[in-house]
């Protein structure tokens, strides 16, 4: 589990989600936008958010794809408690589960996403065979992970405000 230093100097965790959603949800909610505009599914669908976090996914799903139903899967407890206290949707719903070992029926889902979640699946071949198994004939599996490989430009662009700011030394 990472540690964060929090605005009160005490530390907290990754599993919290309202630290996570201070800290990255606000990002995540920016990607996910340009995802599902790109993604461009047909309205009325069946959707599986997989790591859904504290659902900034699942609130873009709802807003701009005009989906049928929205299922939210993750396996952090305080992440699925966040998400249920924030997003009030009749056609959404959260569970804790993982995205290797997913408790659904086959051939549930029109589109099945996961955002910023495969790197962080201790099995991502897994997660993946079961998003397609989950997955309806036809349908649309999407994912969007870090940039780890090419600079991780978000956290680039933070460290470069910071230093342009004079909050951070530069070596």
């Amino acid at each position: 589990m990472n540690n964060i230093k929090g605005q009160s100097g005490q530390t907290e965790s990754w599993e919290s989600g309202e630290s996570y959603q201070h800290y990255i949800g606000r990002w995540s909610r920016l990607v996910a936008d340009e995802f599902i505009r790109w993604l461009n599914a047909p309205p009325q669908q069946r959707w599986l958010d997989v790591g859904c976090g504290t659902g900034a996914l699942s609130r873009t799903i709802l807003e701009l794809a005009s989906p049928a139903t929205v299922q939210g899967i993750d396996p952090s407890q305080s992440h699925i408690t966040f998400a249920h206290g924030t997003i009030h949707d009749e056609r959404v719903a959260f569970s804790v589960g993982t995205a290797e070992s997913l408790q659904l029926p086959s051939d549930s889902f029109d589109v099945v996403v996961s955002g910023l979640v495969l790197n962080f699946v201790p099995d991502p071949a897994r997660g993946v065979v079961e998003m397609k198994r989950v997955i309806r004939q036809g349908g649309i599996i999407g994912a969007y992970v870090w940039d780890y490989a090419d600079k991780m430009e978000l956290m680039r662009y933070f460290w470069d405000a910071a230093v342009a700011l004079g909050v951070c030394p530069t070596n």
